[in-house]
């Protein structure tokens, strides 16, 4: 939606094709970095994107037992705005969707399933789509596949994928907020047990980090000793984990580590997670996805307008964000299989490791996982559109 919004702005005639009828799915990335803002900035967005409800937090922390640590200040970041900011990804998407319909080369069809890609010649040209009414084909210059960590696009296209593993699943549910809950930590931290907790106003949206593969052995274990699990970690929803009836109010994230060897053929291209999966620490997934959006749209805007893209230049895409992309993933499998997975087995210590304590006596040292998670290591800026009919 974001390359969309991008390149129909450029001038560039755009088609976006979402497979569902609306965007209202439940327990995706909501999380809005500063990157993310920055570029809304630059859009002069800003404003009226910050009219839409959403939460702000300007600090996290880890609570270890009944050891609260801090972990990251976002307040010294180089940015216009200095806090990560919480929205539904519903509300995000129809955002940019109400914004993007003001450019008369923005087009979008909803219920629009990609089932096929076209090719002649050795060359994408365009794609297959199923939808309510019929069968359609869209002819294009470039076909992107920004359709997620199981991309049909990629898989269509024969791209091979690199994984890197990840030792950890996370169950989501939500379970209802009260005035005088504490404030937000980035993970609560108990014997063998993980849980993050989102602040969602009126509800808290939870992710129980769990091993690989031992859903079943928790649902064997039945509800009670699961909503046993929550209060030992987080005691304060003794009084409500009972919102939890049955197991289809959780909805597990099979978290997964990849990304594509080469991300294009001639005539397509893959960003985001289709190009590269990333776990859920640190919630970046959804920033990178945008970051990968505004370099390709200015790498590729001109290009498209000439309506010649050639192997070079979507090579240009993957060198520009494959080394960020490889440096978060390796950051965040370090974390993976050295702080969460060794805190998950049985008797783990609460106690918050060596490293973080630091955190809590310098606070200086606190600038830097903002800066790693706020910005990322290589934000992408707009590039500035000039003498084109983009009027709305």
């Amino acid at each position: 939606m974001m390359l969309g919004y991008l390149l129909a702005r450029a001038g560039v005639e755009v088609i976006v094709l979402e497979k569902h009828a609306d965007f209202l799915r439940d327990f995706r990335g909501d999380t809005i970095h500063p990157s993310t803002l920055e570029v809304m900035y630059e859009l002069g967005l800003l404003d009226k994107f910050l009219e839409r409800p959403h939460q702000e937090i300007r600090e996290f922390a880890g609570q270890f037992g009944d050891e609260l640590i801090p972990l990251a200040d976002l307040t010294h970041l180089p940015t216009h705005c200095k806090f990560l900011a919480f929205m539904p990804q519903w509300d995000f998407l129809d955002f940019l969707k109400d914004e993007a319909e003001g450019f008369p080369a923005f087009h979008l069809m909803m219920e629009a399933e990609v089932t096929e890609l076209i090719e002649e010649g050795n060359k994408i040209v365009g794609v297959r789509a199923r939808t309510p009414q019929e069968e359609v084909e869209i002819r294009a210059t470039l076909v992107v596949g920004a359709d997620g960590r199981k991309s049909v696009v990629r898989e269509r296209a024969g791209l091979q994928v690199e994984s890197l593993g990840a030792p950890i699943d996370v169950l989501w549910f939500r379970l209802s907020r009260h005035p005088n809950d504490p404030g937000q930590v980035m993970g609560r931290f108990g014997s063998g047990k993980i849980m993050v907790m989102l602040n969602r106003d009126d509800y808290w949206q939870c992710a129980f980090v769990i091993p690989k593969g031992q859903l079943e052995e928790i649902k064997r274990r039945g509800l009670p000793a699961f909503r046993d699990d929550i209060v030992s970690i987080s005691p304060f929803l003794r009084d409500r984990v009972a919102e939890l009836k049955d197991w289809e109010q959780t909805k597990l994230l099979t978290v997964l580590v990849d990304r594509l060897r080469k991300w294009y053929r001639n005539g397509l291209l893959c960003i985001g997670d289709a190009a590269h999966a990333m776990s859920p620490v640190g919630g970046v997934g959804i920033n990178l996805a945008i970051q990968d959006a505004v370099a390709t749209a200015n790498i590729l805007a001109d290009p498209l307008r000439a309506d010649y893209v050639s192997l070079s230049h979507l090579q240009k895409v993957q060198l520009r964000r494959e080394w960020p992309t490889r440096v978060t993933q390796w950051a965040q499998v370090q974390i993976q299989n050295y702080v969460l997975t060794p805190r998950l087995a049985r008797g783990a210590q609460v106690k918050p490791p060596m490293v973080l304590r630091l955190f809590q006596r310098f606070p200086v040292l606190r600038r830097i996982p903002a800066r790693l998670i706020g910005i990322g290591v290589r934000p992408e800026h707009v590039i500035e559109v000039q003498n084109l009919d983009a009027s709305r």
